[in-house]
């Protein structure tokens, strides 16, 4: 039996959603192992949406067990009002569908308040935070001194903990002129939502060694995009967390032999929320046009995602630095219409010819791609089940796209609804 991990291969936003959920019929259970709720997903299931923002996308499916691993930051009150909404929605979350790593860290309203204060004081700076608190939790966790989900089931040692950590938060907040936070106030918070969380924690690194020696199927879930790793991607535009696929086993507690095969979710044109470099950005009517039929806005944000053609160049790069062995392609309906069509097939920087993006923030800034035009097709794909369904010229694009990016799509996405893909290749199976 395969394990399969999931990762974006551009900036996020690319489908992950219906993928994951597509997939999570075949899997026994569905790990997130990065970020937090600054990702979201958006489900169609027999016309009914779901916005799953903490939760991992096999929440909604009935006998999955979905794992919220160590690598990710938890708000206790996001994700009770997530699984509240859920419910709401006739989708019960209780243990036996819903596991939290005991050492995943929290995101406290403290997190929260940090990240909005530095973003709003960062003026023509910004580098396009949610301002819900990630980063902050993060630069705990490195710092030694975050509240983790076990700390909760103990109030005798949890107030030397919250000293410790508010002796470098409120040091933070007189500088920047702030009111310092309340020590036995933050108490009372996490000790009124303690109850919410414990009730799912458990020793998850455990439980998926044994969930993978009993043969069971495991689906790794990321958040974000590749292109938005803190390492790989446009750095300093990019999220708190390592976003490629070797995250899912630091992420989890799950060796990196265990994993079998890395899946890219790359949409077939490109979109990015917030600041950063964008080679092939459209700020024209064809941007506009693209981000009106494909309703680029943000699941968790509403902010109004930035669109351009698609960059082979920034695909591949992603393929390498997450191992991807296979594509999802998604969204190619879109493209229906245009009577021509663009990919950038290479960079050109201060004059010279480049086939990567570089590291550097002022060079990432300046590269210019260069475009490869090609026939667009005027038939409709959207609800296209099998190859036979699809515009030749459709067909020659996905093709090319294969050549281009140096992998294969194993799955193409024809709509947001999860019947509308077809399947080249199960990642499932060996």
């Amino acid at each position: 039996m395969a394990n399969v991990v999931v990762v974006g291969s551009q900036w996020g936003d690319e489908g992950k959603g219906k993928i994951v959920d597509w997939l999570s019929e075949r899997a026994d259970v569905v790990v997130r192992f990065q970020g937090g709720h600054n990702a979201g997903h958006t489900l169609v299931i027999d016309g009914v949406t779901y916005k799953l923002s903490l939760l991992p996308s096999g929440i909604v499916r009935p006998g999955k067990l979905s794992v919220i691993g160590n690598g990710v930051v938890v708000d206790p009150w996001a994700l009770a009002d997530e699984i509240d909404r859920l419910g709401g929605q006739g989708v019960e979350v209780t243990r036996d569908n819903l596991r939290i790593a005991e050492n995943a860290i929290l995101i406290l309203p403290l997190h929260r308040e940090l990240d909005a204060i530095r973003e709003a004081a960062a003026g023509a700076g910004k580098i396009g935070t949610t301002k819900r608190g990630i980063g902050p939790a993060y630069e705990d966790k490195a710092g030694r001194r975050a509240i983790r989900v076990m700390d909760l089931q103990n109030p005798k040692t949890l107030p030397a903990k919250i000293e410790r950590l508010l002796t470098h938060h409120n040091a933070l907040r007189r500088g920047l002129g702030e009111a310092e936070i309340s020590a036995s106030e933050l108490n009372d918070q996490l000790a009124a939502i303690a109850p919410r969380m414990l009730a799912y924690m458990d020793v998850v690194w455990d439980l998926l060694d044994q969930k993978r020696r009993a043969g069971e199927r495991i689906l790794f879930e990321g958040a974000q995009g590749t292109m938005l790793d803190i390492d790989h991607g446009t750095y300093p535009f990019v999220t708190s967390s390592n976003t490629v696929a070797a995250q899912a086993a630091t992420g989890s507690g799950i060796g990196p032999g265990a994993i079998d095969y890395v899946l890219g979710i790359t949409k077939a044109y490109t979109t990015r929320v917030g600041s950063g470099p964008f080679p092939t950005e459209l700020e024209d009517e064809i941007g506009q046009r693209l981000g009106e039929r494909g309703h680029e806005f943000g699941t968790v944000t509403g902010r109004q995602r930035r669109c351009g053609w698609f960059d082979a160049v920034l695909v591949r790069q992603a393929i390498k630095t997450s191992g991807i062995n296979g594509i999802a392609l998604t969204k190619l309906d879109i493209l229906d219409g245009f009577e021509e069509l663009k990919v950038c097939i290479g960079y050109r920087l201060d004059g010279e010819v480049i086939d990567h993006l570089p590291s550097a923030q002022g060079a990432q800034a300046r590269v210019e791609p260069i475009y490869e035009t090609l026939e667009g097709w005027p038939q409709s794909t959207a609800g296209a089940r099998t190859w036979a369904e699809l515009p030749a010229q459709a067909v020659k694009y996905v093709r090319h796209v294969e050549e281009l990016i140096e992998a294969p799509v194993a799955l193409l996405s024809t709509s947001p609804e999860r019947d509308d893909t077809i399947l080249m290749k199960d990642p499932f199976e060996d």
